[in-house]
């Protein structure tokens, strides 16, 4: 779904252009000035959805780094509708949108659901613009399992087939991890969820993301973290440690004499990539003292004696 083309602007249009591109679209295809027309319906969802995420700069910026198809696996229908009051927008344009048969935007967006359907389902129980009697068939529910992925996934993107019982049958999927992705995303399987009742649109299946542990590294941001420990002479005379990144690349980094406990030492541009195109995070090298539990003698007077001297 190419936003900027369904509103009719270029990437450059300004947040005024934009909303002025919305409302008179809004204005064309509302529900209200369309008589129950099931194109016009569409149409008008489109249009919001685009508002939604144009008219939000964080999502915007969003959308203009990922391309629409890398969006969409980040971004559900729940989070792309998120603190977007449709009702409070059109009563701007003048429709009611407050209460009522035309309170058509429910701002609960529990498990993925349609934002429209508080309004579309009223339209069709009341039978508008198809004889007075039928009943669109209604939507499957939506499903949300939980996706464990590796470091490595995140690192160079993955295509993972996974195995899901719904409604008691077995079904094989494939899904695309995009690069980046964080812990807590949930990518959209359309039409995977639940079957709907009488021949109804299939619901769509959520996978949110969670991120395995690793056995050396731990992520912040598109930053990477291990931890070192070297010796307390090591620590006051300086030295180097190795570090080999995900994709076992090799580096020495010079541990400077003097560097305290939790002191972090950065090798730049080695960490997870930010979204497709993005450039990458570093990996940050935290340095632990170790301190022994045991002693030999001759270790224990050569600290008496440091100790005696003050250190």
């Amino acid at each position: 779904m190419e936003y900027y083309e369904i509103l009719g602007v270029s990437k450059n249009a300004s947040p005024e252009e934009i909303k002025k591109a919305y409302r008179k679209l809004a204005l064309k295809y509302h529900p209200d000035k369309n008589n129950g027309d099931k194109a016009s319906e569409e149409k008008f969802k489109e249009i919001s959805e685009a508002y939604a995420v144009l008219s939000d700069p964080e999502k915007k910026n969003q959308y203009d780094t990922y391309g629409s198809t890398n969006f969409h696996q980040r971004y559900s229908q729940e989070d792309i509708f998120r603190n977007f009051d449709i009702n409070d927008i059109l009563r701007q344009f003048g429709f009611s949108g407050g209460g009522g048969q035309n309170t058509f935007f429910h701002t609960n967006m529990r498990g993925g659901g349609n934002p429209f359907s508080s309004y579309f389902s009223q339209e069709s129980q009341a039978g508008q613009g198809c004889g007075g009697g039928c009943h669109r068939p209604a939507k499957g529910q939506d499903m949300t399992y939980q996706l464990t992925v590796s470091l490595d996934d995140i690192m160079t993107g993955a295509d993972k087939n996974i195995s899901l019982r719904t409604n008691g049958a077995l079904q094989n999927v494939t899904v695309k991890i995009p690069k980046g992705i964080e812990a807590g995303k949930k990518l959209r399987l359309k039409g995977k969820g639940g079957p709907a009742p009488a021949g109804g649109e299939p619901g769509d299946l959520y996978l949110k993301v969670e991120i395995a542990p690793h056995e050396r590294f731990t992520r912040e941001g598109d930053d990477l973290v291990m931890t070192v420990r070297i010796p307390f002479s090591s620590a006051c005379f300086g030295t180097q440690v190795e570090v080999v990144s995900l994709e076992d690349k090799r580096f020495k980094v010079k541990v400077p004499p003097g560097t305290p406990c939790d002191a972090k030492l950065r090798v730049k541009g080695h960490g997870l990539p930010r979204g497709l195109m993005g450039e990458r995070g570093d990996i940050y090298v935290k340095i632990c003292i170790d301190v022994p539990t045991q002693l030999t003698e001759e270790q224990e007077g050569l600290l008496r004696t440091l100790e005696a001297a003050g250190l």
